[in-house]
């Protein structure tokens, strides 16, 4: 589904690659996502707050699964109204909430959670934006609770890296290393207990044909062969990640409040 009022020119990355129809917008995919809910061992009735909930799939997930109770927040009108509308056609109204705002305003969500799950969020976010959030994450969860996050990996090259990649996504990217991103969550007194990192699959033909099906891989490719705004961008997007396909790749971390 495209949306018509979208500047392609001036959009996220993300918001271009959901414009073509792709729900898994995660670099390491949906594998690496399942890694994380593993790691996490949700328990029926706690409670997850989600960072960028843009169209709620991951919410509907977790609440089908898990029976958690899920609280997402994005800040964009769209993608809320649109996140509410398959909520509701899932028949989650009870367990899922969705609020427009902004993530730097975590403060504004009454209550502490015993999850918080962020993906491809604060890889967008400059070091002191980073530091913020990331406390305002600590502050969000209960005691002894659990922040999953999965992210872009820059092995080598991050300030190479960073200045391509801000250009054709449109929003500050910043991907640490391993190290990097360890100390940045240390720091806010989330203590790393598991790990792990692999390739960035975000643009890969067979893994999206693996996590999006035939069907909807084959509109994915439809809009982008058809609609040369989405296709422009998509192709520059790509270019950069091939460029740096040796550096690019995902880590997933799984984190507990001290």
């Amino acid at each position: 589904m495209t949306n018509p009022t979208l500047n392609f020119q001036t959009a996220s990355g993300h918001q271009v690659l959901a414009a073509a129809g792709k729900k898994y917008l995660r670099p390491g995919g949906r594998m690496a996502t399942e890694q994380l809910f593993q790691w996490a061992n949700f328990q029926p009735s706690k409670t997850v707050l989600e960072l960028a909930s843009s169209f709620g799939y991951s919410a509907i997930s977790l609440a089908q699964r898990y029976q958690v109770k899920v609280v997402g927040i994005e800040k964009h009108p769209d993608s809320v109204a649109h996140a509410r509308a398959n909520i509701r056609a899932a028949g989650l109204e009870n367990q899922i909430e969705i609020i427009e705002g902004d993530i730097f305003h975590l403060d504004k969500i009454p209550g502490k959670f015993d999850y918080v799950f962020a993906e491809a969020i604060l890889t967008m976010q400059s070091p002191l934006a980073k530091a913020k959030l990331l406390a305002e994450i600590c502050s969000r969860l209960k005691p002894g609770g659990k922040f999953l996050s999965h992210e872009l990996l820059a092995r080598e090259k991050e300030e190479q890296i960073h200045a391509d990649l801000a250009q054709v996504i449109r929003v500050n990217s910043t991907p640490l290393s391993e190290t990097n991103w360890i100390t940045a969550l240390v720091k806010a007194e989330l203590e790393v207990q598991q790990h792990l990192t692999g390739p960035m699959n975000l643009l890969n033909l067979g893994k999206m044909l693996q996590e999006e099906g035939i069907v909807n891989s084959m509109q994915i490719l439809w809009n982008i062969l058809t609609q040369p705004s989405i296709r422009n961008r998509i192709l520059e997007m790509r270019h950069v990640f091939q460029k740096y396909r040796h550096e690019l790749g995902y880590i997933i971390m799984c984190a507990v409040k001290k």
